[in-house]
């Protein structure tokens, strides 16, 4: 499931504690790191006197890695066996039976599908494994013609996904997916609730970029996240306090190749078939939901700048997006600053990266 995400990374010196002792009230914050979807999670624990009876630290390690192990086996394109991998192959046009989150995982991409008309589609899986996206990573330029071929199996009008009992059904036998748009926003979901039912209460959790914050940090104040300017100079232009909120960054300032001087982008439009050709560089979506925030900025991605603002308009969703060239870039937000508690001075750069304290 892997997705290259810009904007929201974390500080350098985050360490992993594996050792097996109980938390107390003298651990003011404990953190975890460890790999998974492809790239990395990273959480911030904090602990106040008002917090009791709380698991170890190696319990904690054990039901995150056993929860992403689990989310993986059902929704990663790169393990053969997975519940995706096994749906991708099926040639069939009768109902699937997956698991109850790879149902509501997909139920959403298809309700986001819905809402933006195509923007997000999850079977553009073929288009994104051509152009070099994929796991192959052969970066090769398909001809118009190639291009319609392969349209013909795809369209997310051709999946169709019941909750209950949890199944998929393609009306094209050979349409195939990708989660990758929105699986790990919800993975951060789903260890946010898991550390809630564990006791904690304040806590900050992200896997690749995709952020989701509860209560406050080790200072008692809303969590500081940096968003990085997309200027292939890894400044850090803005940062936004938050607390309750999930946050996902989409880009294409990094995920490209060039060819015979022209640059394409690792967002594929669903309509065209193509790298999208628009100014849009980054997007950060906020949302009570970091799986509708991760899905939402890949589908704004799709948009573009003009497209996006008349629907977060219409749609009351908080984003801030860049968008232009490196020499006339331009920033645009519907966050309300006062509310939001978006700083605009320059946040301080930490060994060149975003950072969230």
């Amino acid at each position: 499931m892997l997705k290259k995400r810009q904007g929201l990374f974390l500080l350098a010196t985050v360490l992993l504690l594996l050792v097996s002792c109980n938390i107390s009230s003298n651990d003011k914050v404990v953190r975890f790191q460890g790999a998974t979807m492809g790239t990395r999670y990273h959480i911030n624990l904090v602990v106040t006197p008002r917090d009791k009876s709380l698991p170890s630290k190696a319990r904690i390690k054990d039901t995150i890695d056993g929860l992403l192990l689990s989310l993986n086996q059902q929704m990663s394109t790169y393990i053969a066996d997975s519940e995706i991998s096994r749906f991708n192959q099926y040639k069939k046009t009768d109902w699937f039976p997956v698991s109850r989150d790879f149902a509501l995982v997909a139920s959403a991409a298809q309700g986001v599908s819905q809402a933006s008309k195509g923007a997000l589609d999850i079977t553009i899986a073929p288009l994104i494994e051509r152009w070099g996206f994929g796991a192959k990573a052969q970066f090769e330029i398909p001809d118009a013609v190639e291009i319609k071929a392969i349209q013909k199996n795809t369209g997310f009008t051709k999946l169709a996904v019941r909750e209950n009992p949890p199944a998929l059904k393609k009306s094209n036998k050979n349409i195939q997916i990708d989660l990758s748009a929105i699986a790990k926003g919800f993975a951060v979901d789903k260890i946010i609730q898991a550390l809630q039912a564990m006791g904690f209460s304040n806590a900050l959790v992200e896997i690749g970029g995709e952020i989701r914050n509860i209560g406050f940090n080790q200072q008692g104040k809303p969590w500081r996240i940096g968003i990085e300017t997309p200027d292939h100079a890894t400044t850090v232009s803005d940062s936004l306090l938050t607390s309750n909120t999930s946050l996902a960054t989409s880009g294409n300032y990094r995920n490209f190749f060039v060819k015979d001087g022209v640059s394409y982008s690792h967002t594929i439009s669903p309509v065209t078939g193509s790298p999208v050709k628009h100014g849009m560089r980054s997007i950060t979506v906020m949302h009570d939901s970091a799986m509708l925030a991760d899905a939402y900025a890949t589908a704004f991605m799709v948009m573009g700048p003009e497209k996006t603002k008349q629907f977060v308009r219409q749609n009351q969703i908080r984003v801030s997006f860049y968008y232009g060239s490196d020499s006339k870039l331009k920033h645009w937000q519907s966050i309300d600053k006062t509310k939001e508690k978006w700083l605009g001075e320059k946040c301080q750069k930490v060994g060149g990266c975003t950072y969230f304290e």
